[in-house]
Parts: C-alpha cells; sequence; structure tokens
C-alpha cells in the first residue's frame, strides 16, 4: 500500500499549510525523520523534542525549520565565545540578536559566555507570543521585544565600553536556492544593509558579528560582506551532509582578535 501521508518537509513547514500552525509533537519529529532521519532534529533549548514539548514548549511549523538547533546553536556559541575572550579587557557583553525566531541562539551564547545581557527582536507578533511563551516556561534569562530591527537597535542602550554581540540571520527568502546557495545580498533585508547600519549607529563600540552563512554562498555577495569589517573567519559546522551544511561569517569592527 502506497503511503498517502505528506512529507514533512521544508516546503509543508516553511510555504505550505503548516506554516503559521502549532505544531504537535508527533509533526515536530516527522518534520525530523522525513527530512534529516532523526525523531529528535529538532533539539532546542538543550533538550530533545519530546522533552522540550513536556516542559510546555511550543513551536510553528516556520520556526521549526527557521530555528537553530542544538548542535548548530552549541558551536556557533562557542566559537562566538573563543573570539570574545581575545577582546581588550572591557564590561561584558551585550548579545542582541535582531531576527530572534525561537531564541535557541541567544539561548546558547549565553551559555557559553554567562553574564551577559541578552536581547532579541521578534517583530511577528505570533511568532513573538510563542517565543515570548517558551522563555517564560523555561524561565530563561533572555529579554525578548515585539519590534522590528531597525527599531530595536535604534533603541537599545549599550555603554562605550561594552562589546556588543549580533547574531544576524533574516529570512533568507528567495536569497536560497538548493543548488546556487545563498546570495547574502538577496535576504530580507540584505545582510549588507543591516551590517551597515550596524556599523553607523554603534560607531563608538567594538563589534562583534555572527552571520549565518551556508556551505555554498555566492562568491561575490561573501566578498562585499567581509569588506565591511576589520577583521572576518568564516566557520562550517559539518552537522548535515556534504554541501547542507550552514555556518557563520565571524565579523569585528573596532578590534581585531
Amino acid at each position: 500500500m502506497n503511503d498517502l501521508r505528506p512529507l514533512y518537509d521544508r516546503e509543508l513547514l516553511l510555504l505550505g499549510a503548516k506554516r503559521n500552525v502549532v505544531l504537535d509533537l508527533w509533526e515536530v519529529q516527522r518534520y525530523g525523520s522525513d527530512s534529516y532521519g532523526d525523531t529528535d532534529y529538532i533539539s532546542i533549548y538543550g533538550m530533545r523534542p519530546a522533552d522540550w514539548h513536556a516542559k510546555g514548549v511550543r513551536l510553528l511549523g516556520r520556526t521549526a525549520v527557521e530555528c537553530t538547533r542544538d548542535r548548530l546553536g552549541d558551536a556557533i556559541g562557542k566559537d562566538v565565545a573563543a573570539i570574545v575572550a581575545t577582546r581588550p579587557p572591557s564590561a561584558p557583553a551585550v548579545v542582541v540578536d535582531p531576527f530572534a525566531g525561537s531564541g535557541n541562539t541567544l539561548y546558547w551564547v549565553l551559555r557559553h559566555l554567562p553574564g551577559s545581557r541578552v536581547v532579541g527582536f521578534e517583530s511577528d507578533a505570533t511568532v513573538f507570543r510563542l517565543t515570548r511563551h517558551n522563555i517564560a516556561a523555561l524561565a530563561l534569562p533572555i529579554d525578548i521585544l515585539n519590534t522590528d530591527y531597525l527599531s530595536g537597535l535604534a533603541s537599545i542602550s549599550v555603554a562605550s565600553d561594552e562589546l556588543l554581540i549580533l547574531f544576524i540571520a533574516p529570512p533568507w527568502g528567495d536569497a536560497f536556492d538548493r543548488t546556487s546557495g545563498l546570495d547574502l545580498r538577496r535576504t530580507t533585508p540584505p545582510i549588507t544593509e543591516i551590517v551597515d547600519f550596524l556599523l553607523h549607529r554603534f560607531s563608538q563600540n567594538r563589534l562583534l558579528c555572527a552571520i549565518q552563512v551556508y556551505e555554498v554562498v555566492s562568491p561575490v555577495s561573501m566578498a562585499k560582506l567581509r569588506a565591511r569589517f576589520d577583521w572576518s573567519a568564516r566557520r562550517i559546522y559539518e552537522l548535515n551532509m556534504p554541501g547542507q551544511n550552514h555556518g557563520i561569517l565571524l565579523g569585528t569592527k573596532g578590534w581585531a582578535p
């Protein structure tokens, strides 16, 4: 007998009927199994799906696709902390995610940089309410605000001696193609536009940007982005099949490791 169940993949959860639906536990596990052969693929906040679901955490279909899962978040947090350890002595860091989504990247950066002030912006009201609910359910010291990235970054207060760390991962939308990879100029909004705003708004601060990239990236878009920093380095995390891995571009302004 043919299996007529829908395939729980990126298309169904990000673009299809499940995009704005709160997923049941079995659906989260099916997405992991159907897409990656692992029912625990969407492990977040340091827990497997069955464990975070039992604590009251819930995800929309699109958030399940777009969230930074634990293995990736842990790797990012470790690399960010390693660069921070090389900075000149200063006050504790301020960590900001302008496109917070689930907030799981902030969770992992905080684990590796305890004592930091951690803030996330989420402009989508539905995602914001669910993420705020999840963070409250887990009693995490993360501040999530319902605002767009421009308003949030314009209003946040950062002392001149504080290191500002930003995890930048706007929606990819049409910027991602399974064959040609990721064009950093076509994200929504363009990553170069975000970085230019940061460099102007926080010109008196030392900055560390951790920008989500893909294993295959448009070389021209990568070169244009790296030219904006005093120092930069690319990290790709071999967590998936070759050619399907995520990573970050680390870039600093006002100092160099």
